[in-house]
């Protein structure tokens, strides 16, 4: 061990894909915490139906699928220089800079960065979803050079790993899909469900308002949905 104090590292990327493998060298973007967090929460939540079948006196929770993980820190920003000994006039271009790395939108890529966040054993990747700034300490004129950012954090898995974990062809799981090029609701349920005729129940389980219009990186849901049984002839 070498004694030396880890700090936070934030990575971004512009590809989900180049996440995985991503580190300081290939990032497109970074942040070094000044401080390290006083501590973390990670919230795991999954998804349930309520639904009451005829001739039952109680609803039946049913799982329907497990939501990503939520991660949720504080980070301290401190320009008064008591920590590096480089007091600076007021905090908001370090805060800008910051906000803009979590969830500014990129005109490459269109849309903010992928991220992951490093420290320690802790290994996360995903988006930022939320940002909340508490400015605390005011110099002479007004301008503030301190605060903490409240920043919460949305897991994400990589589109190949999803698939491996899912299994494609059972139309009784909920999965999630990914749009990409030529992609059509159409065709995304035939293969799913086996029945493409199902695009309009999807839609309206995604609030949809127009099927043929699927936008690259949108992610939908589709849910169990029982086949059409087959008559014989």
């Amino acid at each position: 061990m070498s004694g030396k104090l880890e700090k936070m590292l934030i990575l971004a990327f512009e590809r989900e894909s180049e996440v995985a493998a991503g580190n300081k060298d290939n990032a497109k973007s970074h942040f070094e915490a000044l401080i390290n967090p006083e501590s973390y929460n990670i919230d795991y939540k999954i998804k349930t139906n309520e639904a009451q079948g005829h001739g039952t006196s109680a609803a039946n929770t049913r799982y329907e699928f497990t939501k990503p993980e939520e991660l949720s820190f504080e980070f301290l920003f401190d320009n008064t220089g008591i920590i590096d000994n480089k007091p600076k006039e007021n905090v908001f271009d370090s805060v800008k800079n910051f906000r803009e790395l979590l969830t500014g939108y990129q005109g490459s890529s269109h849309e903010p960065f992928h991220l992951k966040l490093v420290w320690g054993t802790l290994i996360f990747k995903g988006r930022a979803t939320e940002v909340s700034i508490n400015y605390k300490l005011f110099n002479a004129n007004g301008e503030p050079i301190r605060a903490i950012v409240k920043v919460k954090f949305k897991g994400s898995v990589e589109e190949k790993l999803r698939i491996a974990k899912e299994n494609k062809s059972s139309p009784d799981l909920t999965h999630e899909r990914v749009i990409k090029a030529g992609d059509t609701l159409p065709f995304m349920c035939q293969q799913i469900y086996g029945e493409a005729k199902r695009y309009l129940q999807v839609a309206e389980y995604n609030e949809l308002t127009n099927f043929r219009r699927l936008v690259l990186g949108q992610r939908l849901r589709f849910p169990p949905i029982e086949k059409t049984p087959q008559t014989t002839p």
